[in-house]
This record gives structure tokens, C-alpha cells and sequence, in this order.
């Protein structure tokens, strides 16, 4: 232990406890899986501490949000779940605060930016277990042939983008806004407009002026003029715009730290520069992170800050952080990697992680706004569209989510 574990009742330090853990696979097969990982802690913890066991499910992406709601509504949470959001579980009282259960050491040793994202009410309840964050690649050998340098603005952006076509590459620049994620292609462009989904008070502000004239921008001078490629941008999903950038048929692209790996696999070239902006590098990047948090019902609050303090160890943090080519979420572990040579392809990525901005994961209505993203992006910028209307749309949603929390 690094410290005192902060509070004091709610658990027990004697007797044998096992803690159930259900945690997402970040794998895409059995030689990847995160089950390897979580054998690799569970192993260690144990060892260390005699009387505490883990037990560990590990559940697909497709289905384990659904599946730790389940249990929670059937009486049999888990005592730590690994999931993608925590905000409802936090507003129904179901989880321990981060400073009922971890040091202040360990607490404290949080990216500031993914300590905020994982509170509600300033309050700490969402742990972050890993992050991405996003720049824009460009191909280099494109670029190169073309003549073209990196870009640092939007019209920059068009001015490559329109070499780009001439040249007859497929996609000068891939925008996908499609069902898959719609709303982190929206809020990199709103960035980079001087907006966001929020304003400096953390309110929503979806409708604004800035971020109506980003995408009156973006339908204007990129999808208007046809350089985002052959699909309707609608239609476009990540996977796709990131399966053409490896097969050499996409100029430009925001991205994240696993496109790298891919991209080097099949021999692509890349750059990586922040992401543009109207007049420059845009202010800050897009965030991104999953959250592992404990739950109240086992009463497990002693055993379950001495698992997080152990979880949250360099060595644990930067294991993770490698093998699924993200980003780590303690100042110490990015200070670890950013020193290290061997993690030189995600520095970039480091650099920008600490200023990024994130969802507004603290929000119960987030999940009813990103739906709504998803649905109205795509049709902002089609060729009859209308970008004031679509986030107006978008902004109504979101209040009425906000009346239902």
C-alpha cells in the first residue's frame, strides 16, 4: 500500500473475501484477449495479499454494458465492473466514491483531465482504466507525391484534400460520420472550431454559433466540393474509413493510437500532426477512456482499495496501456513511457492527452445525446441538409434527456 486508504467503515479487513470483477475484452481473438492480462494481476494480487481472491469474467464490448446493468438491476452487481460509462450507477448511489477507496497517493496520481471526466457533481466515482486520444494521420507517401506538407489548418485541409482528388485518391480526406462514432468525428470538428458539446460551465451548448459554422464549414468546402470520398459520410463508419487508410486509399484521417499498429502491418507510411483547427492547431483533442469502478452492494470497500491500488501500479497501467496500443491514465506511467524509447510511436498521442477534452461522461443523458449524434450528424452535411437543424435537433435531445435524469 502507497498510503491510507481515505473514510473509514463499510468493509472488512479479516476473513477470506473473493471479489467478483466483470471486465471488457479489448482483444479481437483468443491470442489477444484480456483475459491474459487480467490472470497476469489477479496472479499478483493474490500472491500479496492472502485472504483476497478475484474472480474474473471477462465479457465482449457488444454485450457487457448491457449484461453489468442486468445484474445490477437483479440485485447482483459486481463488486467491480470494467465497463464504458459510470454515470448511472453513480446517480442511483450504487458505487463508492474514488476517495472512499483508494490513497490519496493513487487518487492523486490521476491525469487530472480523466479525474474530472470520471466525476459527478466534482464528485470521483468513475476510475479510469485506460485512454485515446486523437490526431490527424496522413498518408506520407500521398503527401509526398502530391508535394504536399502536413496540414495545420482547415483550409489546409481543402487545399490538400483538392490536390488529393486530382491525383485520384479515393478518400483525400475520410469522414465518417456514420452510426458507429458519429459523435467523436463531430466533437474532434467542433474543437477545432472553438466549440464542444459544453460550454466553459459544463452545461450543453450543442447549437451554438461556433459549432453550427464548423459544420456549415465542413458541408461548404469539404463534403460539398466531393473530397471526403465516394460514400456520404452518413454512411461512412470508423472501421471502414480506417480498413481504406491501411489498403493506401485515404490522404488524411482523424485517428487514434490502434490505427498505427494496422497501418504499419500493411506497410502505410504514416504522419501524425494535431488536429487542425479554423485558424490553427486546434485548442485541444478529442478524449476518450473506459472507467472501472466498485460497487457498493458486497460491502467489499477495504478489499477493493487495496485491488485498485494494486490495479493502478506502473507496471499494471503500462502492461495494458502496450498491449492494446492505448494510452495510460496516472502521470506517473505516462512519464514512464514518455521516457522510453520504446513507446516513441505514442508520444504524440502522450503530448496530447493531458489537454483533451472528453465526453461528458458525468452526464446520465449522455448516452441519449450520443444516440441522437449518431443519428443527425451524417444528415447535416447531406447535399440538402442543414447543420443548424441537425444540431438543433441534437440540442433538444439532449435537454430532454437532462429532464429525465
Amino acid at each position: 500500500m502507497t498510503g491510507t486508504l481515505a473514510g473509514c467503515g463499510g468493509g472488512s479487513d479479516s476473513g477470506d473475501v473473493t471479489l467478483r470483477l466483470v471486465a471488457a475484452d479489448y482483444g479481437t481473438g483468443p491470442a489477444d484477449s484480456s483475459r491474459k492480462y487480467w490472470d497476469t494481476v489477479v496472479k499478483g494480487f493474490e500472491s500479496s495479499h492472502p485472504g483476497i481472491k478475484v474472480d474474473v469474467s471477462v465479457r465482449s464490448w457488444k454485450s457487457i454494458d448491457r449484461e453489468v446493468a442486468t445484474m445490477v438491476e437483479k440485485g447482483q452487481a459486481p463488486d467491480i465492473a470494467q465497463v464504458a460509462s459510470y454515470a448511472d450507477y453513480a446517480k442511483a448511489g450504487k458505487l463508492y466514491r474514488a476517495d472512499q477507496m483508494l490513497p490519496i497517493s493513487t487518487q492523486a496520481n490521476f491525469l487530472p483531465s480523466l479525474a474530472d471526466a470520471g466525476s459527478v457533481d466534482r464528485t470521483q466515482y468513475g476510475l479510469p482504466f485506460v485512454a485515446s486520444t486523437r490526431l490527424l494521420f496522413y498518408n506520407k507517401k500521398l503527401f509526398a507525391q502530391a508535394g504536399l506538407a502536413a496540414p495545420r489548418t482547415w483550409n489546409d485541409i481543402r487545399g490538400d484534400a483538392t490536390a488529393l482528388k486530382q491525383r485520384g485518391v479515393t478518400y483525400p480526406f475520410a469522414l465518417p460520420l456514420g452510426q458507429e462514432e458519429a459523435q467523436a468525428e463531430t466533437m474532434m470538428w467542433l474543437l477545432g472550431g472553438d466549440g464542444g458539446y459544453t460550454d466553459d460551465g459544463g452545461s450543453y451548448d450543442i447549437d451554438s454559433t461556433e459549432n453550427v459554422e464548423t459544420f456549415e464549414w465542413l458541408k461548404t468546402n469539404l463534403v460539398d466540393p466531393g473530397l471526403v470520398g465516394p460514400q456520404a459520410p452518413g454512411e461512412l463508419d470508423r472501421q471502414k474509413a480506417f480498413a481504406a487508410f491501411t489498403d493506401g486509399k485515404v490522404g488524411m484521417l482523424n485517428g487514434h493510437p490502434t490505427l498505427m499498429r494496422e497501418a504499419k502491418r500493411k506497410g502505410v507510411s504514416v504522419g501524425m500532426v494535431p488536429m487542425p483547427g479554423r485558424d490553427g492547431p486546434a485548442r485541444s483533442s478529442l478524449g476518450v477512456a473506459d472507467w472501472i469502478m466498485g460497487f457498493k452492494q458486497g460491502g467489499h470497500r477495504v478489499q477493493l482499495g487495496k485491488f485498485f491500488d494494486y490495479l493502478f501500479s506502473d507496471k499494471n497501467v503500462i502492461a495494458f496501456a502496450d498491449e492494446y496500443d492505448m494510452l495510460p491514465v496516472t502521470d506517473s506511467a505516462s512519464a514512464a513511457m514518455e521516457s522510453d524509447p520504446k513507446y516513441k510511436p505514442l508520444w504524440k498521442f502522450l503530448d496530447a492527452l493531458p489537454d483533451s477534452q472528453f465526453y461528458p461522461y458525468g452526464r446520465t443523458s449522455w448516452a441519449r445525446t450520443s444516440a441522437s449524434l449518431k443519428e443527425n450528424m451524417g444528415r447535416a452535411v447531406e447535399p440538402d441538409g442543414s447543420p443548424e437543424k441537425a444540431l438543433g435537433q441534437v440540442a433538444r435531445d439532449a435537454a430532454a434527456a437532462e429532464r429525465d435524469e
